[in-house]
C-alpha cells in the first residue's frame, strides 16, 4: 500500500510517500510545497494543485494528516484549517480513505513519547526509514504522518480491528469509535 502524509501549512506544505508491504515500510519521496502567492485563497489552490500533482504522480492508497487542534493565536488556526482543507479536498477529490491523526499519537508512534520536538521527528525519520540525510522539518512531519498511520494499520491487523477512515460512515477513523456491525 502506498501512504501519503500531508504536514499542512499557510507557507509550506510538507509531504511524504512510504511504501508499505507488512510490516516494512519503505521511502518514496518527500518534499515541501512552498506556496509563493501572497493571497490566502491563491495559496489554497497552490495546495490543492499541488497535491492533486502528488497524487497523480505518486498513486497513493490513502492519506493521513493531522488532527486539528487549537492554536494560541485563531488566526493561525483558521489559516491551518483551511490548508488542511485544500489538502483533504483534493485527496478526496482523488478517491484517497482518509485518516487523521493528534500530534501526540503522531509521536508518540515515531519518538516514543506524546510530546517530542522537531529535531527528534527529524532525526527518527532518518534512523526508522534509513535515509541518508534529515529531511527537512515539514517533509520529515508528513513522513511521520505516513509511519504513524502504517503502524497504526499493523497493531489494528495484529489484533483484529479495523482502521477506519474518516470518511467512513460507522465511524471517525480508531478504534474508540468502532462499532461491529
Amino acid at each position: 500500500m502506498r501512504l501519503l502524509g500531508i504536514d499542512p501549512g499557510s507557507r509550506v506544505t510538507g509531504f511524504g510517500l512510504l511504501e508499505v508491504e507488512g510490516k516494512h515500510s519503505r521511502y518514496l519521496a518527500s518534499g515541501c510545497l512552498r506556496l509563493q502567492a501572497e493571497a490566502m485563497p491563491q495559496r489554497l489552490g497552490e495546495i490543492f494543485q499541488g497535491m492533486s500533482a502528488i497524487i497523480k504522480e505518486h498513486q497513493p492508497e490513502a492519506m493521513a494528516i493531522e488532527r486539528v487542534f487549537l492554536h494560541r493565536n485563531a488566526d493561525s488556526a483558521l489559516k491551518l484549517g483551511q490548508a488542511r482543507g485544500a489538502a483533504l479536498v483534493a485527496a478526496v477529490h482523488a478517491g484517497l480513505l482518509v485518516y487523521e491523526y493528534s500530534p501526540n499519537e503522531i509521536k508518540q508512534a515515531i519518538v516514543g513519547r506524546g510530546h517530542a520536538d522537531k529535531a527528534q521527528i527529524q532525526h527518527m525519520i532518518k534512523v526508522l526509514l534509513n535515509l541518508s540525510a534529515t529531511p527537512p522539518a515539514d517533509a520529515a512531519d508528513a513522513l511521520a504522518l505516513a509511519l504513524c498511520h502504517a503502524h497504526h494499520q499493523q497493531y489494528h491487523q495484529a489484533v483484529n480491528l479495523p482502521v477506519l477512515p474518516v470518511s467512513h460512515p460507522r465511524g471517525r477513523g480508531g478504534w474508540r469509535h468502532y462499532k461491529p456491525e
